[in-house]
């Protein structure tokens, strides 16, 4: 074949790689119709609590310095002002009494429900903070999460400064009208994502029967976003959640909502980013979650943009939020340190399950109570700091095993124990802990466990300072965008010549997964003289192997680069013509290069594309972890309106620290974000070197056996493999 497709291919990706890095958060924001001034002094004040009669709410904005409010003895809590109006906020003054708010976030709303962060810390210093922010809202809230003293929460002043009104100018055309959609899963091939946003009110995209699900658009560019139109089919969200990001990794919530009503629900929304996403938390019926359209209009609403934060709201949200940065001085206190637990598994499907398994920053083992005698309640580990440390923050990633009830402790001596975090209410995966206490040692000691079995943490991690620390190996640097090509095989040999043996070395033997070839000796995979790598499978005998049933009734082949070449991120991508009919499954994937010693799917496997040729309009991106694996894994399917097997297509990733996205043709349909697996589904294992695999299997668990439809031979042909960093 004609080169000239593929190197315009190459150029073309190339191109694509910039134009993301040049994604941006851009913030746009009208003049001030008027010089800012005080808005909140002598406006209604409602707080969570006060500490007695003598210090109300309205102490806080009453103008004398004397006067202040102050909270109960617990957190959360929080004091908001009514401004009477829609304004548009530039600054926010506060002054704390002794009793200030060392973690806090101020926040602005327009109907005192749904709020949006114009500011948030976890480092406050108390005194006079003077904040310059900017929001909009008729609403404004500091909502404080952790008190610096015994006391409670203690304003003497809380000062709102901006200005009242301003313009409008909230466009009416569809900017996500046939722009690239992708979702967390579709309920059947008639219902993708690219459905929710095609202009047509007789078409839809529907999700699978759980919660929580998400639908996404790419709008191509970063934009100013002013509504948001959802027009839902009977299987409508009661709970959702309206959220903007400028890269598929950070989301900010500009709406939410627990009374969803269905029908079609118009949002007014003022907010900034390139990808729109609505994040479904609890379904109106038994069905998914099913839109005839949604409609993103673009322009300036009726209030300025707030600067929008990563950092969630306190109102309940199912979107992780990144990993809270550590206060300055702080580090990882807890890396190889000696663990201790009440019992450790070492028999069954966990062998060796010990509390240093916690501490090892390797995502993929962990600890576990003993199924002797650990399944039971209490349950507890805890790690020797080496010394005295000052503790801010414990991440937990649970296993399935998880404690409901549990609290975070703390000793000087591993006897007597303070209580720095507990909780009745764990939710399992990963928990992101913002504590304050001294110790060397320090305990999860679970009172209540989620199911049956014991407790198990794939990873147990406490930051402060002091200690003893050791430092964790760094994690490999993220790839330059654009990438530079750094791995190819464009197989233009000549027809006949086997797969160049520098790169690619075969697997024999028969598969796994109940597949039912015989992978052969390169027998089965030839360049055909036309720039393209064949993988022919075949009806053909293979005599004293064993396939389910008996000796394997076909052969074909399976290349790897496992003892050639291995990488960890970067942009990985092939240009295939897959093979089809009823019992085919061809794929080109990555298998964790430590496979050799710790199995799958602790190695992690990433695929980058499965096509079974029973759904012929159909290919799979999907990725495999110790936690989420086989039919369990995380991914979801490409569609398009014909059948794959009849032309080429380009398969690829784009991979880093934060994220792996997959992408059709330069279209991205799945991205799978680091923060949301591993607080929905389990551990982030891809963070180490990789290689490839090309295999075109006939039968298995997943595509079946074929039958009278199949057609044999069947070829698989790669026109190109390609990496980038």
């Amino acid at each position: 074949m004609s080169r000239s497709v593929p190197r315009a291919k190459l150029a073309a990706a190339v191109s694509a790689l910039a134009t993301l890095a040049a994604a941006a958060i851009i913030s746009l924001a009208h003049p001030a119709s008027a010089d800012p001034v005080l808005l909140s002094q002598g406006k209604p004040a409602t707080a969570s609590s006060t500490e007695n009669a003598g210090t109300p709410a309205s102490a806080a904005v009453d103008g004398n310095a004397g006067t202040r409010w102050s909270s109960a003895f617990s957190d959360p809590q929080w004091i908001q002002v009514d401004l009477g109006d829609t304004a548009a906020i530039t600054q926010v003054v506060l002054q704390w009494e002794g009793a200030f708010a060392r973690s806090f976030q101020v926040q602005v709303s327009s109907n005192a429900t749904t709020w949006t962060n114009i500011y948030s810390t976890t480092t406050g210093t108390g005194g006079v903070q003077t904040l310059n922010v900017t929001g909009s809202g008729r609403y404004v809230r500091v909502y404080g999460t952790i008190r610096a003293t015994g006391y409670g929460y203690s304003l003497w002043e809380f000062q709102v400064i901006g200005t009242i009104g301003t313009g409008s100018g909230c466009g009416t055309s569809n900017a996500a009208l046939g722009r690239p959609a992708s979702a967390s899963s579709v309920e059947n091939a008639g219902t993708p994502a690219s459905a929710g946003n095609d202009g047509n009110a007789n078409t839809r995209w529907s999700s699978a029967f759980s919660d929580p699900q998400w639908w996404m658009v790419d709008l191509g560019s970063t934009q100013q976003i002013c509504q948001i139109v959802i027009t839902w089919e009977p299987a409508y969200a009661t709970a959702f959640q309206i959220q903007v990001s400028t890269n598929t990794t950070v989301w900010t919530t500009v709406y939410s909502t627990t009374t969803g009503t269905g029908g079609t629900q118009t949002i007014n929304v003022t907010a900034t980013g390139r990808y729109v996403r609505l994040y479904a938390t609890q379904r109106a019926t038994q069905y998914g979650y099913s839109l005839f359209e949604f409609v993103v209009r673009t322009g300036f609403g009726p209030t300025p943009p707030p600067t929008t934060s990563p950092t969630a709201s306190p109102t309940a949200s199912p979107t992780p939020s990144p990993t809270p940065s550590n206060p300055p001085g702080d580090v990882l206190l807890s890396y190889n340190k000696p663990g201790v637990a009440s019992t450790f598994q070492n028999e069954g499907a966990c062998v060796g399950c010990t509390a240093a398994k916690a501490f090892d920053m390797h995502p993929a083992t962990r600890w576990a109570t003993s199924s002797v005698n650990g399944w039971v309640d209490p349950g507890w580990i805890y790690v020797d700091l080496g010394a005295t440390a000052n503790i801010h923050r414990v991440v937990l990633q649970w296993d399935p095993a998880f404690a409901t009830a549990y609290q975070i402790q703390v000793s000087a001596n591993a006897s007597t124990w303070t209580t720095i975090y507990s909780t009745t209410t764990g939710r399992g995966f990963r928990e992101n802990l913002v504590v304050n206490g001294t110790g060397r040692y320090v305990r999860m000691y679970g009172t209540a466990r989620s199911n049956g079995y014991g407790y198990s943490l794939w990873e147990f991690q406490v930051y402060g300072t002091g200690g003893a620390p050791t430092a964790p190996p760094p994690l490999p640097p993220n790839p330059a965008v654009p990438g530079r090509l750094v791995f190819s095989d464009e197989f233009n040999t000549a027809a006949g010549t086997k797969p160049d043996a520098a790169k690619w070395r075969p697997e024999t033997g028969s598969g796994q997964n109940n597949e039912l070839q015989y992978y052969t000796n390169n027998n089965n995979a030839n360049m055909d003289g036309a720039g393209n790598l064949v993988i022919e499978a075949r009806r053909e005998v293979t005599p004293g192997s064993a396939c389910p049933g008996g000796p394997c009734q076909y052969t074909s082949g399976r290349l790897n680069t496992a003892a050639t070449y291995t990488f960890t991120y970067g942009h990985v991508e092939a240009r295939i013509k897959v093979s089809g009919t009823q019992g085919l499954w061809p794929a080109f994937w990555l298998l964790g290069a430590d496979f050799p010693s710790i199995g799958w799917p602790s190695c992690g496997e990433i695929d980058i594309m499965e096509h079974v040729g029973k759904e012929p309009q159909n290919t799979y991106g999907t990725l495999h972890a110790p936690a989420y694996f086989g039919g369990g894994g995380a991914g979801g399917p490409y569609t398009i309106a014909g059948d794959f097997m009849n032309d080429f297509h380009v398969f690829a990733i784009d991979w880093n620290s934060d994220r792996i996205a997959f992408s059709v043709d330069g279209n991205v349909f799945l991205t799978q974000n680091k923060a949301t697996i591993e607080t929905t589904r389990g551990p982030w294992v891809y963070d180490h070197p990789f290689f490839i695999i090309l295999n075109n299997a006939v039968g298995g668990d997943w595509p079946g056996a074929p039958n009278g439809s199949t057609v044999l031979p069947q070829r698989m042909m790669i026109d190109y493999v390609r990496v980038y960093q």
